[in-house]
């Protein structure tokens, strides 16, 4: 029996999300719905011009693995903070929430990552953020019978931009594969594709990524198309199985010659987007680590983005354990 369902690894984030209006986004060059990767400068700036905000550990990877420890998965967590305040309070979050996390924190600079996350009155988020100690995550932070022991491990694509993370991505992939184990990554953003498309690409016709999330403008973005549906014919070549999200259309499973769309569930309120795409990945590998049907793997996707879209904060305030049996998703 596998120790672990799920490995994630991911920059190591803490969020601090304000509201604002659309005019704050122009007066301050912010591109609206993206993650803007911001140096130590701006971050203070921005942060100087805040409204009210709120603090919560963060980061995509670090978002999934607490949505897959609520579901009742067996979850472990890389990321790399630094030994200061915010540093702590990530570890001390990500830890109570019943995810095994011993990445050995920085001593020193640069501090703790973190992102200031504007949300829009319709529930758009934008992202600015500041890496700090985030591209100091190497090979020697892999634990190599964490790897072996989880039977997906799962990666952000924001993890190619800090350059050695790249390493120690490729040295899991090789230990995983080793030990009949798969690797699955999102592509994160559609920025991120664009600045590493060829790359993306060659981990998935290589066979270095079994498994890929995406949503449908980062899926359009990956294969240089307007055209949702030849996109899809494209991914149902290079990799074995894609999750495309559309927001409220729902998502779509491929695999192989396999096609099932899932629909979104009902929602009463968008209240902030931040960690949809994170939480339907916990979902649907949350399913899928426990060897679930496909379809159920999808619903269960849509079930925890839908419910943390009507919620302030990107990891969930309940049980999505229970949600899931309430819906009859178990």
């Amino acid at each position: 029996m596998s120790k672990f369902d799920v490995l994630c690894i991911g920059n190591a984030i803490v969020d601090i999300i304000a509201r604002c209006d659309e005019s704050f986004l122009t007066d301050n060059a912010i591109i609206k719905g993206a993650m803007n990767l911001i140096d130590a400068e701006r971050a203070e700036l921005l942060y100087s011009r805040m409204g009210p905000a709120i603090e919560a550990s963060g980061g995509s990877a670090g978002n999934t693995a607490a949505g897959l420890a609520s579901f009742g998965s067996r979850a472990a967590y890389f990321g790399k903070v630094s030994a200061d305040q915010l540093g702590e309070i990530y570890t001390h979050d990500i830890r109570a929430q019943g995810v095994h996390f011993a990445t050995r924190p920085l001593d020193g600079a640069p501090p703790t990552a973190r992102s200031m996350i504007f949300v829009t009155p319709d529930g758009e988020r934008s992202m600015n953020t500041y890496l700090g100690a985030c591209v100091e995550l190497g090979p020697e932070d892999i634990e190599a019978d964490v790897v072996a022991e989880a039977k997906v491990t799962y990666f952000e694509g924001y993890l190619w931009d800090p350059p050695r993370a790249k390493d120690a991505i490729r040295l899991c992939a090789d230990i995983a594969h080793k030990n009949g184990r798969e690797m699955s990554m999102t592509l994160s953003d559609p920025f991120c594709v664009d600045r590493y498309r060829g790359e993306f690409l060659e981990l998935m016709r290589s066979g270095t990524i079994d498994i890929v999330f995406a949503n449908a403008e980062e899926a359009k973005s990956l294969y240089q198309t307007d055209n949702f549906e030849h996109a899809v014919a494209q991914i149902r070549k290079d990799c074995k199985l894609a999750a495309i999200t559309r927001s409220e259309h729902g998502s779509v499973l491929i695999r192989g010659d396999e096609r099932i769309d899932i629909d979104a569930i009902d929602i009463d309120e968008v209240v902030d987007t931040t960690g949809a795409g994170d939480l339907y990945a916990a979902g649907f590998l949350h399913g899928y680590a426990n060897d679930l049907p496909l379809e159920v793997c999808g619903k269960l996707g849509s079930l925890a983005a839908g419910l943390v879209i009507q919620q302030v904060g990107p990891r969930p305030q309940l049980s999505l354990k229970d949600a899931a049996a309430n819906a009859g998703l178990n």
